[in-house]
């Protein structure tokens, strides 16, 4: 038996002077990262590089979409995965000063 359980919406959030501009950039940064990542890589992508283009490329027409007319239930994805990211590349850079303290 499949028992579905719909949880509550989360709620509006302040909508400032700017937010929808900032909106619209954080939500088309993200898929142009990942285009990027896809255009630069060092091997050969095969099939899944240009379906991962489009992909990307529809997710960032339809986040700027969202950002622009719904703002006020816009997340921003750099402060959701902005923390983790700036925590991982500040545990690689403590790593190569301890590498680099120890003559290594």
């Amino acid at each position: 038996m499949l028992v579905l359980m719909a949880r509550a919406p989360r709620p509006a959030v302040e909508v400032w002077a700017g937010r929808r501009y900032l909106a619209a950039v954080d939500a088309v940064l993200w898929p142009t990262l990942w285009i990027a990542a896809v255009a630069l890589a060092p091997f050969q992508t095969g099939i899944a590089g240009p379906l991962a283009v489009a992909l990307a490329g529809l997710g960032a027409v339809s986040r700027l979409l969202a950002a622009i007319s719904d703002n006020k239930h816009y997340r921003f994805t750099t402060v959701r995965w902005g923390r983790p990211i700036a925590a991982l590349v500040l545990v690689g850079v403590l790593l190569k000063l301890g590498l680099i303290a120890s003559g290594q």
